[in-house]
């Protein structure tokens, strides 16, 4: 435990005198009230009750006196502290199909709506991270707390080329390895390093700190084969809930002069979310979609922080001063 205030710790040295003071003033009252046929002539056994009776008081305000100049110095300590952590990345599919109205206004508008939503409903110690992906992935903001930061990148996004689910998934598994581990993993000055060793396969899941959420009409396009794409990032452990954005019957959508039918390929998405132990959530309209974010779950940690205690030992003081108060008028009839 450390001070903010160390200084007022030498008040504690008043305490002492104060005692003595009251011992002092306590044997004056009872040689008057012997004096005057008082108490002190009472039987020996009501003596001890009497004497016991009158240094619980004395005690209860001796601890109050200690505990509030204590607080006093605002004492701080690290506590282990429960908070929700962990790291969300949202990987938009901004492919030229976003751009369909089977929910309304369009697939991108809604999905762009809900995940705002979200961000501002999530605590401030989740990060968040934003990846686009059309025939290609990247990151269009890297993990962070700043929440207008987010939502400012999520309404950068807007529909392009075509679709390749596998790249979304790549790169938001790059952005959460650089992100936990720093941006030098990008970078190094010998020119002939030891290759990366291909890592250990994890048990689904088990990255509880950091997930995906795949926003995609799934129509895939484009490769690597998205199959692959998601074993990856189940053999890292990372999660991947897939948000079908679209219908199961589609729409025609007018495409550079073209009539090109687009729908919610719902099998293909149910297969990334269930190599990864994650979950599929198909959204209709717009209060689903909303909806489907409340089932994300981030992670509840123990995070030791620093905090001042001042309040506490405060209470504590107080509740001890009362305590003083309340059993001295009730057994000796004045304050202590």
């Amino acid at each position: 435990m450390s001070f903010i205030w160390p200084p007022m710790l030498l008040a504690l040295a008043l305490i002492p005198i104060g005692i003595v003071l009251y011992r002092v003033m306590g044997g004056r009252r009872r040689r008057r009230l012997a004096t005057y046929g008082g108490p002190g002539l009472a039987p020996e056994a009501g003596r001890g009750a009497a004497r016991l009776r009158s240094r619980i008081p004395a005690a209860l305000l001796l601890g109050g006196l200690v505990v509030t100049t204590v607080g006093l110095a605002r004492p701080q300590a690290v506590v282990n502290l429960p908070r929700e952590e962990g790291m969300v990345i949202l990987a938009f599919d901004v492919s030229a199909s976003m751009s369909a109205t089977d929910l309304a206004p369009t697939r991108m508008a809604a999905a762009i709506a809900a995940a705002k939503d979200f961000v501002a409903r999530e605590p401030a110690s989740v990060s968040i991270g934003v990846v686009a992906f059309s025939d290609s992935g990247v990151s269009v903001q890297t993990p962070t707390t700043d929440q207008a930061t987010v939502s400012a990148a999520i309404d950068r996004l807007a529909p392009q080329k075509g679709t390749s689910v596998a790249q979304g998934i790549l790169a938001s598994l790059n952005v959460i390895a650089v992100a936990e581990a720093g941006p030098w993993v990008d970078y190094y000055t010998n020119q002939t390093p030891a290759p990366t060793p291909t890592p250990t396969p994890v048990p689904a899941g088990t990255h509880a700190p950091a997930v995906i959420v795949l926003l995609t009409d799934g129509e895939n396009n484009e490769s690597p084969d998205p199959a692959a794409a998601a074993q990856t990032a189940a053999n890292q452990g990372v999660r991947i809930y897939t948000v079908g954005i679209g219908s199961a019957a589609g729409t025609n959508l007018n495409l550079n002069g073209f009539l090109v039918h687009t729908q919610l390929d719902e099998a293909a998405l149910q297969q990334i979310s269930q190599i990864t132990g994650g979950t599929y959530y198909g959204a209709t309209d717009a209060q689903q979609l909303r909806a489907i974010y409340d089932n994300l779950d981030t992670k509840l940690v123990l995070q030791p922080e620093m905090t001042e205690l001042t309040a506490i030992f405060a209470g504590i003081g107080g509740l001890l001063l009362l305590a003083a108060a309340l059993t001295s008028l009730r057994w000796l009839g004045r304050l202590p």
